[in-house]
């Protein structure tokens, strides 16, 4: 090429810097810049863990800790410490921790909704016992809950002892139930479906007979069956005797 001659560029190509580089372009190699990821939204059992707690529902948790304690699993300091802490909780995921070394308590979410459609609604036999043997729960503990089948009438008599019936998820042939209840220095639970109607008739001497307000314990699902009434006779000597409507905390969340 001759002295003084510019190099040959062809036509509507920019002019090149002596490295042979386009002016004011980035290297081939250079950084890409990033796209921030998506970010990702809270699972439903996220939500459910932050969902913020009602005092009926510590007071649930409460109920845990204090049987839990009537066990010999909690000492009495472990007790006050524990109820401290609830008292002063804010989130379901709280409570959870709260109990997640004890039986009863809430539990992380781990079980779906029912599909839509489902069936809802036993079918039972011909052979439906109305009257079923007495309970007697005398320094010992009695259950009924899950999906037992319910008699028409059922006798309890506790002393020393603790006794739970528990009627959210029972077989429920009958209309109408009659619960005749004696609780001498024992604790007796009987919770009934959140639609319920609840005759009650108390004797409580030196004990307690509560029965929860029918606008507590969560809101009727929909595809429940009819209301059924349950009279209830409770005798509560030294004792107590509580009414609760509604299934458990875990149950109304559809986590266990």
């Amino acid at each position: 090429m001759p002295a003084g001659q510019a190099p040959y560029e062809p036509a509507g190509q920019p002019p090149k810097d002596p490295a042979g580089q386009p002016p004011n372009d980035p290297a081939p190699n250079g950084p890409v810049p990033s796209v921030p990821a998506p970010q990702q939204q809270p699972s439903a059992d996220e939500l459910a863990l932050r969902r913020r707690v009602s005092d009926m529902e510590r007071e649930e948790v409460a109920d845990v800790l204090r049987e839990s304690a009537g066990d010999g699993r909690l000492s009495y300091g472990e007790l006050e410490e524990r109820l401290e802490t609830l008292y002063s909780a804010k989130t379901y995921g709280e409570l959870v921790e709260i109990t997640a070394d004890l039986p009863g308590g809430p539990s992380v979410p781990n079980t779906p909704a029912p599909q839509p459609g489902a069936q809802y609604g036993p079918q039972y036999g011909a052979e439906v016992a109305q009257t079923a043997p007495v309970i007697n729960a005398f320094l010992s503990e009695a259950k009924r809950t899950g999906g037992w089948l319910a008699p028409q009438r059922q006798e309890v008599n506790a002393v020393l002892g603790d006794v739970t019936l528990d009627y959210t998820e029972a077989q429920l042939p009958y209309d109408v139930v009659y619960i005749d209840v004696k609780s001498i220095l024992a604790d007796v639970k009987i919770r009934v479906p959140q639609n319920a109607i609840v005759h009650l008739d108390s004797n409580p001497i030196l004990g307690s007979v509560t029965e929860q307000e029918a606008g507590f314990g969560g809101v009727v699902d929909p595809a429940t069956t009819p209301p059924k009434t349950f009279h209830i006779r409770g005798t509560a000597i030294l004792g107590d005797i509580k009414i609760k409507r509604g299934p458990r905390l875990s149950k109304r969340l559809r986590l266990t």
